[in-house]
């Protein structure tokens, strides 16, 4: 039988060229509690979660338009956090789409990250 996890992702990784700017942005446009780590081999900034969570680090970011995409659960209205990413700098990539699950719209971060915004359903 096929290894079927309870979570298939377990850790993201965003590389970002400026950390301090896109941990900013990051609780601006999310509204997360972001904390700075100093105790391993680099900085890095942790998005605080009760699940699968992960962080911000200094590295070259992919090229826009190629790499991954992630996606991020947004507390209350997408159309908010839309608004708010506007606010902060991103590029709204896609329309607003509706799936089963929920909602989501696809935005480039500060580095051209490709990061969705997911509102359950």
């Amino acid at each position: 039988m096929p290894y079927q996890p309870e979570n298939a992702v377990v850790w993201a990784e965003i590389p970002v060229s400026n950390l301090d700017a896109s941990a900013k942005f990051y609780a601006e446009v999310m509204g997360y509690d972001m904390r700075r780590d100093n105790s391993g081999h680099k900085p890095v900034v942790d998005i605080v979660a009760h699940g699968v969570a992960g962080h911000l680090y200094e590295a070259p970011p992919a090229q826009r338009g190629t790499g991954m995409t992630l996606h991020l659960a947004v507390d209350g209205a997408l159309e908010d956090a839309l608004t708010r990413a506007a606010s902060a700098g991103a590029t709204q990539t896609t329309p607003i789409i509706t799936i089963p699950p929920g909602r989501f719209a696809k935005i480039e971060d500060l580095d051209g990250n490709s990061i969705g915004l997911f509102q359950p359903a």
